[in-house]
């Protein structure tokens, strides 16, 4: 395959009108998290905060989330998820805004954010599990690999670099207000853009049948026990959830809650380093995002996968040891890239080879199941911090992912299956002797 080739498949996705409104949106959409995620670190330090007091503030998101995600993904499955997306942005640019007046008129309290912070991932919780549902609606079976690439690409440029980087200057020129106050204007865009598409007929109808299904606590729950009976029986998707329930643990807390202090304590710096940690974090997830899109799904789909997520982590003990910048953002670059690539593969198996009625769902216990110790690891990440040091939390983030993967790839029968299921026929990508 030629490199012209290469890179056009890698965009071919945005040929599609409806596509590209729903990417234009997520693409502001989250500069503005990318905003809030710097200004929430800095508001709570402006407060008068420390690392136990940010840790309250993000697993207030984190439950949120979790709490949440499984009915997003009924209402994914159930619903329109152009209107639950819609609904899901309106929601949490309302709340920022509150926020925002809040913290420009000096009345904001740790409190107010943690309740805020519960809203914006219960709005989370709702966007995803109808994003990942509403793609394969738009796009051929063949572009999804390249759209969750764009996806994968756009999200830490936009989340983890531009972002940060843009809320680190605003900050610092202004106040954490306003790049709280910019960061729900973005919510209320991307909302804009998703009513702008034009969805085909077929899908309104489909929408309307869905309508007419049992509803009420007792569909809920059956809806709910489905989507798990189908976990329970596809062992690489139960391995898989398994695996990053215990990297979640490890490695979020750390990268959401002690990199700020990281950044403070062993570099000497302010919300302008961290915003450029953030970044080579965001441009390393946006070059593997890429570098994996750019070609046909691997054949080892299932074990590079998981090896990625695993070893890529090992960076992460450079960090609790860097006393230079530079040092600081390699290790976040690297850690970026293996993680992105990895995410790129997981949507596209997410959206290949799930069944379409169960692929809210399915979405909805991803997320749960793996962000399931997302609030331990918020709230752990805070004490152990204290207790026995950045460097030693750092350490243990950065070994414990990789060796929990090769146990998963084993105990997940990863390899056999993967051969058993191929994606992309030798077809797709002629090989050249």
């Amino acid at each position: 395959m030629s490199e012209a080739g290469t890179g056009w498949k890698a965009v071919r996705p945005l040929r599609h009108r409806n596509y590209r409104l729903l990417w234009t949106g997520l693409a502001v959409a989250l500069l503005g998290s990318g905003l809030w995620l710097v200004a929430l670190a800095w508001q709570v330090i402006e407060l008068g905060g420390g690392p136990v007091q940010l840790s309250v503030v993000t697993t207030a998101y984190s439950i949120g989330l979790v709490v949440c995600v499984l009915f997003g993904g009924i209402a994914a499955d159930r619903l329109s998820q152009r209107s639950v997306m819609v609904a899901a942005d309106v929601v949490r640019g309302v709340v920022l805004l509150v926020v925002a007046g809040l913290a420009l008129s000096e009345l904001l309290e740790v409190w107010q954010l943690a309740a805020a912070a519960v809203l914006i991932g219960a709005g989370e919780a709702f966007l995803i599990p109808a994003y990942t549902a509403l793609v394969p609606k738009l796009l051929p079976a063949e572009e999804l690999l390249a759209a969750n690439g764009l996806e994968g690409t756009l999200r830490p440029l936009a989340q983890q670099a531009t972002g940060p980087a843009l809320g680190g200057l605003a900050i610092a020129a202004l106040s954490p207000g306003f790049a709280i106050l910019v960061a729900a204007f973005t919510y209320f865009f991307s909302a804009g853009c998703v009513l702008a598409m034009r969805m085909p007929a077929a899908d309104v109808e489909e929408v309307a049948e869905e309508g007419e299904q049992p509803t009420g606590v007792r569909a809920m729950f059956a809806d709910i026990r489905e989507g798990w009976g189908y976990v329970r029986q596809t062992r690489w998707l139960l391995a898989s959830l398994l695996f990053g329930t215990v990297f979640v643990l490890l490695i979020l807390g750390p990268l959401e809650v002690l990199l700020p202090f990281a950044v403070k304590d062993q570099l000497g710096g302010g919300a302008s380093e961290f915003g450029l940690v953030l970044a080579a974090f965001g441009i390393g997830g946006a070059v593997g995002a890429l570098l994996i899109s750019s070609r046909s799904l691997p054949r080892r789909y299932l074990t590079i996968m998981t090896l990625m997520w695993g070893f890529g982590s090992i960076p992460m003990v450079v960090m609790g040891f860097a006393g230079d910048l530079w040092v600081m953002m390699a290790g976040a670059a690297l850690v970026g890239a293996t993680g992105s690539a990895a995410m790129v593969i997981w949507g596209t198996l997410l959206q290949r080879r799930v069944p379409d009625h169960l692929r809210g769902r399915i979405a909805s216990l991803d997320f749960f199941v793996s962000l399931l110790l997302m609030p331990v690891s918020m709230a752990l990440a805070g004490p152990a911090g204290a207790l026995v040091g950045l460097t030693a939390v750092f350490l243990i983030a950065g070994i414990g992912p990789a060796l929990v993967s090769i146990a998963v790839v084993y105990f997940g029968r990863m390899p056999s299956d993967e051969l058993a299921n191929p994606l992309d026929t030798p077809a797709e990508e002629p090989v050249t002797a």
